[in-house]
């Protein structure tokens, strides 16, 4: 074996026994997204975490003798050994919160989760989603309005989130599916056995065109403490919340007001003014949520969208069908806005070959994103 090949195979026994020593850390009951972060900080890695003794735990904020005896005093890695043996025998993997393909805007929120198990994939185009909740309890007209609102943001490039549950969740997943979109159910189980069972094979519709993910063991069953848990991650993992038809106790609140905290956008479609079952939904609107019609309404509101820094920094998103574009479209592209420039000043802006330029100005103009002007000059198209 080469020099290249002994260093390929030490690196994949690194981040296995990383995957393996963080995934031990996350199943230690009482060991939640803060404590890990203070734990983490204070001995770097999880490997570092499960072998101190107890004193040396107890010198972390939040970590008390209890906690401190439970990861100290158990074999956490064989428990992490045989959750790896399950996620192999039903197809799912496991994501952890330092890879870089963890999603970005769930990375920043306070409560992150330490990892993330799916099924399906987390691609770099759902940085540009849009969450959608509400009832289970819903009406025609609230099952009707999530799957018009779902197909018409996915068409338009976005990514649509929800939690599977039955209602507006299943609605806002099959209309995304419907429109040939991504989306991604966040579950409050484990992967492997879906809940509710009815939704299995939409699970799986969403696992190929998307991902199904959780912070739950793969083999977790429903409680219902976890589902309030799983909507920060929903609303984490989004630019904004749609609440369709949520009644004043509806858990659709629980994910606005995660979103509110986490500075995401809110949005709540209206429904009959004597409707009980949007009587959260006129509330969220009362106390200066943004109301919506249509896709329209939220592009609208939303406004220009920088990709997130695991991605292109200096780039921004004016339209998500802009995620299609190639770095070269994407680049020559962003030199161009709503004010008129002549093509002059576009070449002299970048250090690209004129002739790839020119050539990408020509696939820009075809593909309707910008508009070409009299006199060589060059818009955004509207």
């Amino acid at each position: 074996m080469n020099e290249d090949s002994n260093l390929q195979s030490n690196g994949r026994t690194g981040q296995q026994a990383q995957l393996r020593a963080a995934l031990a850390l996350s199943l230690v009951p009482g060991v939640g997204p803060r404590i890990q972060t203070l734990l983490l900080q204070r001995f770097c890695s999880a490997a570092a975490v499960l072998d101190q003794s107890i004193q040396s735990l107890q010198t972390v904020e939040g970590v008390g003798p209890g906690i401190a005896r439970t990861i100290a005093e158990r074999d956490w890695l064989q428990a992490a050994d045989q959750i790896l043996q399950e996620c192999e025998l039903c197809h799912a993997g496991i994501l952890l919160k330092l890879n870089p393909a963890f999603p970005q805007r769930l990375r920043e929120i306070i409560d992150c989760p330490s990892l993330l198990y799916h099924r399906g994939n987390i691609a770099a185009q759902d940085e540009l989603a849009i969450g959608i909740v509400g009832s289970r309890r819903c009406t025609m007209y609230g099952r009707k309005q999530a799957e018009r609102l779902a197909g018409a943001l996915a068409r338009a490039g976005f990514t649509i989130i929800s939690g599977l549950a039955r209602g507006i969740d299943a609605a806002a997943h099959r209309g995304a599916l419907n429109a040939g979109g991504r989306t991604i159910a966040v579950l409050a189980t484990g992967v492997r056995d879906i809940y509710p069972p009815e939704h299995t094979e939409l699970a799986a519709d969403i696992a190929a065109n998307g991902a199904v993910i959780s912070e739950m063991p793969v083999s977790q069953k429903a409680k219902p403490g976890l589902f309030p848990q799983r909507n920060r991650i929903i609303s984490g993992m989004s630019l904004g919340i749609i609440v369709i038809e949520a009644a004043r106790n509806s858990g659709a609140l629980y994910t606005a007001r995660h979103a509110l905290e986490q500075g995401r956008e809110v949005f709540a479609v209206p429904g009959n003014v004597d409707s009980v079952a949007s009587e959260g939904c006129h509330e969220l609107i009362r106390d200066g949520v943004t109301l919506i019609r249509n896709a329209d309404d939220v592009l609208a509101e939303l406004g220009p969208l920088p990709i997130p820094s695991n991605r292109s920094p200096e780039v921004t998103i004016h339209n998500p069908r802009e995620l299609v574009l190639n770095a070269l479209e994407s680049e020559v592209l962003n030199l161009i806005t709503s004010d008129p420039i002549h093509m002059d000043q576009i070449l002299r802006a970048t250090q690209l070959d004129p002739s790839r330029v020119l050539a990408t100005l020509t696939v820009l103009e075809m593909r309707r994103f910008i508009r070409r002007q009299p006199g060589g000059m060059f818009v955004r198209h509207d």
